[in-house]
């Protein structure tokens, strides 16, 4: 069977991160060589048996790479991703795919023009947390689900770098949140109609190291998505709410627990009573015989990481449908859009995505 020679643009921390995952023989793709216009990446790329290309169109011009993985910074994907489809390559850019749906939308013109394949690098789609929390709402074990709070949270801020810079599309939208944007809207096919955005920029000022997003979908479904970077006290990483029960994933490995209802606890007092909460009645705890806990244990047969993003890739070009579809990513790039500007306007934007 075919091995699909990769050429890597951009040689960075995250083209490092797929070398690793390349090396284990895991998939039929290997790389060939890269180019990167930092001398030393290129002298590592020399010492670990790779070759080290002159210039972005020499990596283009040699006719035995198939693939081209783009791993720049933001800003430039555009422009390497179009010319190595011109080239008669197919290509994987990293995410954010563009800082802009306009981008984007030029670099799908292009895919049809050259008939390539073009992917971009969602590999969050196929975490542990995520396929638990999505194979338990399927299950229909809660209920219909109404609310989906999905976070990530760290306490050390952000690496210098790109990160930190506006003009290479740095901050938190564009690093964390395109990945829990792209699950919740890869997991609900719904058309989004309400996006609300608050960024805070607490102690990078070019870029939002932290921000709260709510999207509505059309259903009346709603997603709270929030990624911040100075907690020091975390949430867990999923909380569902749905008709007939809740469920947390505490933490990546997809373990959490789902408190199912078993009948209604409706039956009042007439008088209200004083417990934890002060006196009330609404508040009052609930009677445990009308719940069951079922524990949520880590799924084993999920491949948590890179290797199905390739695979994936590789299928596509030999005729399969593609998994992780450019006018997929082009939806999630129109919902960051809508959150700066609903951030910018501090109003909610109504929307059709």
């Amino acid at each position: 069977m075919k091995i699909y020679n990769l050429g890597i643009i951009g040689y960075g921390g995250m083209a490092g991160n797929h070398n690793r995952q390349l090396a284990q023989g895991n998939v039929r793709v290997k790389i060939k060589g890269v180019y990167d216009i930092n001398e030393e990446r290129m002298e590592l790329a020399r010492q670990q048996g790779f070759v080290a290309y002159e210039s972005c169109q020499a990596l283009l011009n040699d006719s035995d790479i198939d693939i081209v993985l783009i791993a720049t910074t933001n800003e430039t994907h555009k422009e390497f991703a179009i010319e190595a489809l011109r080239a008669g390559k197919h290509v994987i850019c990293e995410k954010p795919v563009t800082m802009n749906a306009k981008d984007l939308e030029d670099i799908i013109f292009t895919v049809h023009e050259c008939g390539r394949i073009f992917t971009v690098d969602q590999n969050r789609r196929y975490n542990r947390d995520f396929i638990n929390m999505w194979r338990t709402i399927d299950s229909g074990v809660i209920g219909k689900p109404y609310v989906i709070e999905s976070r990530v949270e760290g306490s050390r801020g952000m690496p210098a770098g790109w990160r930190t810079n506006k003009a290479q599309g740095g901050g938190m939208m564009y690093d964390w949140g395109v990945h829990l944007i792209d699950q919740i809207m890869y997991m609900t096919k719904e058309k989004v109609k309400e996006v609300y955005c608050k960024m805070y920029s607490v102690n990078y000022p070019e870029v939002d190291d932290n921000f709260r997003l709510t999207m509505t979908f059309e259903s009346g479904l709603t997603a709270h998505i929030e990624i911040s970077t100075n907690n020091f006290i975390t949430h867990p990483r999923f909380y569902v709410l749905g008709t007939e029960g809740t469920m947390i994933i505490t933490d990546w490995d997809g373990t959490g627990k789902v408190v199912k209802k078993l009948s209604d606890d409706s039956t009042w007092d007439s008088e209200i009573k004083k417990v934890k909460a002060g006196p009330t009645k609404t508040m009052a705890p609930r009677d445990p015989n009308t719940v069951e806990t079922i524990e949520l244990t880590e799924p084993t047969d999920v491949t948590d990481n890179l290797d199905p993003v390739y695979e994936q890739l590789v299928n596509a070009i030999e005729g399969a449908p593609l998994t992780i579809k450019p006018e997929e990513t082009l939806r999630v790039v129109r919902v960051m859009e809508a959150a700066f500007k609903s951030h910018e306007t501090n109003d909610t934007i109504h929307t059709d995505i």
